[in-house]
């Protein structure tokens, strides 16, 4: 595609270069040009400047008059790939039942595992594309996709293959993530080592092998695995190449966040619930925290302390987390009204988390999450807007007026 973007409000979100994830003060700091214009060639960023610059070409062009242009939102978590909704388990939470009775009566994970055996490839697939396609209206421009709904060999190995055949045809960057310690299926309910033995002995280097995965992930929760599991997987993903993306404190904190940033986790996800030993972790690590506001607003929970992780010089990415059971919805526009109004972050913050932080938790920032001269042209179009803060402000409505992908 080649495309001259024309009398831009506001070019937001301008990188230099993308070497270094943004933190304390820098998280809030965001560059943006003025009645700027931006040369699209060959589905690249080929230059951009004022528009008393804007060069004259012989290719379509499109009037931005008004409106603010911006990268496009990076979905570093999120389980898109699963059989069926869970909304009758959304019924039982409205009549008391809180997450964990629904999941050790047979729901939740279990509930998705057991109606993604029975699908077929093809409608899984099918299925996922939809989904998929209305993410990126919604502003999505890179996205990462669990595993974790199989459970077994073949089924997680369904699972990846999927996504795998959506990488290579989906117009966004994609990254794939094996997460065969999700829950333990019934028949391993007491014999919890014979599963991690399937996971990180069978599972991992059949996929490892076939190259179906980018990343290992576990569910580090009480009444799921703990922290020798933890330990495990993560060891057993440095073996085979794979770095960690671990979900950690989502109900609870006993030292997950710790192990996984000391044994070099790309990221830790979910965070709801944080204590003083868990930001010194992080704030003497690489490791990237990421805040999942939907699951939050979703099932009533705390939201991911983002203040405090950045006033702690913490670098933050937000994710959906869009699944079938406590987060239906790949609606990033709606996760940073929240990250302001619930997590407390300036529009900025903000921003910079769904966006430039947020590559670097899929390690896709040498290809988006930035208005860059090379990255990819995918882009956000707003409605006529004031500045980036109407986003966060109109969080019941979206302020995208299109899409360039």
């Amino acid at each position: 595609m080649n495309l001259l973007l024309k009398n831009i409000k506001q070019l937001v979100g301008i990188t230099d270069n993308s070497e270094a994830i943004k933190k304390g003060k820098a998280q809030g700091e965001v560059k943006i040009l003025d009645n700027a214009y931006m040369v699209i060639r060959h589905d690249l960023i080929e230059s951009f400047g004022p528009m008393s610059d804007c060069p004259e070409l012989s290719m379509d062009s499109h009037d931005c008059s008004g409106r603010l242009v911006l990268p496009m939102y990076v979905d570093s978590h999120t389980h898109l790939v699963f059989a069926e909704s869970r909304s009758g388990e959304m019924n039982q939470r409205l009549h008391g039942k809180s997450y964990q009775e629904i999941a050790e009566a047979g729901g939740g994970i279990l509930n998705s595992a057991s109606k993604l055996h029975t699908m077929s490839e093809q409608q899984l697939y099918d299925d996922a594309l939809a989904r998929l396609e209305s993410a990126i209206k919604q502003g999505t421009g890179a996205i990462e996709i669990k595993s974790g709904y199989g459970l077994t060999i073949e089924d997680e190995m369904k699972m990846l293959r999927v996504i795998r055949v959506l990488k290579q045809t989906s117009p966004i960057p994609i990254k794939s993530t094996f997460l065969g310690a999700h829950a333990l299926p019934a028949e391993f309910k007491k014999k919890k080592g014979a599963y991690m033995y399937l996971v990180t002995e069978e599972m991992l280097p059949r996929i490892a092998g076939e190259g179906l995965a980018d990343y290992i992930d576990i569910f580090c929760e009480t009444g799921y695995f703990d922290l020798d599991d933890l330990k495990q997987v993560i060891e057993a993903g440095d073996k085979h190449g794979l770095k960690a993306k671990v979900h950690v404190n989502q109900f609870s904190t006993f030292g997950a966040v710790k192990m996984a940033s000391e044994m070099g986790a790309l990221s830790v996800d979910h965070l709801e619930v944080m204590n003083d030993g868990d930001y010194t972790a992080l704030a003497n690590s690489n490791t990237i925290a990421t805040g999942l506001p939907l699951c939050s607003l979703f099932l009533d929970i705390p939201y991911t302390p983002g203040r405090q992780l950045i006033d702690k010089n913490i670098p933050l990415a937000i994710a959906s987390d869009f699944n079938p059971g406590s987060a239906p919805s790949s609606n990033l526009n709606l996760a940073f009204g929240l990250a302001c109004s619930q997590m407390n972050l300036t529009p900025e913050e903000a921003f910079n988390a769904l966006t430039y932080n947020a590559s670097f938790a899929m390690e896709g920032q040498h290809e988006v999450g930035s208005i860059q001269v090379g990255k990819k042209a995918n882009l956000i179009i707003t409605k006529p807007a004031n500045g980036l803060e109407d986003i966060p402000y109109w969080f019941g409505e979206s302020m995208i007026g299109s899409v360039i992908v």
